[in-house]
């Protein structure tokens, strides 16, 4: 590029109407001048080629993406990551803050992701290792979607859990079992305690264990969970299918029962969740498959809490994540990250419920809480529930009797003493 086109794709912030931009931050690992580079990240999800042949005009002004912050932080002798062809030169490792107008792409997230994680962005000359960080997003363009319908003060309301966390339980064994045990399962553990038992990510419409017959024999427990407790239970579906296949299936499971309905939602498409956000009339919920594949490399891809953001902006109520410990695989500081991102203010979008997952159990439940500070997030055990030592009623009790001892200061340890069930939690999964 030559200097004019350079100083084209450079602004000042205050000059620019933020309601009109979203601001994008990326890493970067580029080769050259990292000025340079910057202008091309800005220029390829954006104008590109912005002038015509023979013709003086200038389509930046009101198109172009400008870089509005360019920091160099060190010097690499090669990339982050090896690469074919290999890079063996010097690569300066920038953090690059964008403008992008977003009347480029509307508020479509199809064509969104199209201009901030796609070929622009990923191919730029001279930038081989790039990862969009962050997306802020201004109130004028938040304006044009619904967000959660309910959110977590709605579902709080709504299901009655109030002064402490939700309780989830994946039934177990999560993909082989007919409707009819599949259903006595998650009777078991809302007996005990347990909010909302769930069908696993994996679980869809297989022929041992049809999603129809499941959905109907799981809505008939919940109701006599209800009936037996006095509290709303929740019987959460998983609905992931084909895009054509949602509505149909939304309408048959709740039909049936189910009280909320889960949706993966990088396998299904953001926009689809968005559409079906118009037409449901339960609360949806957002399972992670996929998003590891693009996030989990520091360097590379995009953060987690960009898709955080993007799927509670598009509707879902609650947002399962890859949560904290060792299997996960994920920073402590990237979890908190995305529980942020659900919650934050974010001008007219309600916020979701964070559903941190991962090996959970009553013994994992205080080191969570600690964690996050608050009781605004859901828990998600599968095995600490529905494989408890003596069985998913016991498994359910053992997170409130837990919780009960959080609630109090009471060392869970020390409450286990006198209460069976957390004892016996604490022993298989401690």
């Amino acid at each position: 590029m030559r200097q004019h086109d350079i100083d084209g794709f450079y602004a000042d912030l205050s000059a620019l109407d933020t309601d009109a931009h979203l601001l994008l931050d990326y890493r970067i690992e580029c080769t050259g001048n990292p000025r340079v580079a910057a202008a091309h990240l800005a220029s390829e999800q954006s104008t590109a080629q912005w002038q015509r042949m023979g013709v003086d005009e200038d389509y930046r002004p009101r198109f172009a993406a400008k870089v509005v912050d360019l920091e160099v932080e060190t010097t690499l002798s090669g990339t982050s990551y090896p690469l074919r062809p290999a890079v063996d030169e010097p690569v300066s490792v920038c953090r690059v803050r964008l403008a992008h107008p977003y009347a480029n792409f509307g508020p479509r997230i199809p064509n969104l992701l199209s201009a901030v994680l796609g070929e622009g962005a990923f191919f730029a000359p001279g930038i081989p290792v790039v990862k969009l960080l962050d997306v802020t997003f201004p109130d004028a363009f938040l304006a044009h979607f619904d967000g959660p319908r309910y959110g977590l003060a709605g579902l709080r309301d709504r299901w009655h859990i109030h002064d402490r966390p939700f309780f989830f339980g994946v039934i177990k064994p999560n993909i082989g079992l007919d409707p009819a045990p599949f259903a006595e399962l998650g009777l078991a553990a809302w007996r005990g305690g347990l909010d909302i038992a769930k069908d696993d990510e994996m679980l869809a419409d297989p022929a041992w264990s049809p999603i129809a017959e499941r959905s109907r024999r799981l809505g008939a427990a919940r109701r006599l969970a209800e009936q037996e407790t006095g509290v709303p239970k929740v019987y959460l579906a998983n609905i992931t299918d084909e895009v054509d296949q949602l509505i149909a299936l939304h309408d048959m499971v709740v039909a049936n029962g189910a009280n909320a309905v889960m949706i993966n939602a990088l396998p299904v498409g953001l926009s689809a969740v968005r559409m079906l956000r118009k037409h449901a009339r339960v609360p949806l919920v957002a399972h992670f498959p996929v998003i590891a594949a693009m996030s989990r490399l520091p360097h590379f891809g995009v953060h987690t809490r960009v898709l955080t953001k993007l799927q509670r902006i598009i509707g879902f109520d609650v947002i399962i994540m890859p949560g904290f410990g060792p299997r996960m695989m994920t920073p402590e500081d990237e979890v908190l990250e995305c529980i942020a991102a659900c919650t934050e203010p974010m001008g007219p979008i309600k916020p979701a419920l964070p559903v941190p997952g991962g090996s959970d159990s009553a013994a994992t439940l205080a080191t969570v809480h600690q964690k996050i500070g608050n009781p605004d997030f859901g828990f998600v055990p599968g095995r600490g529930v529905f494989s408890h030592p003596d069985g998913p009623t016991a498994g359910a009790a053992s997170l409130r009797q837990a919780w009960a001892a959080i609630a109090t200061g009471v060392p869970v340890a020390e409450h286990a003493e006198g209460h069976p069930a957390l004892a016996a939690a604490l022993g298989a999964f401690g």
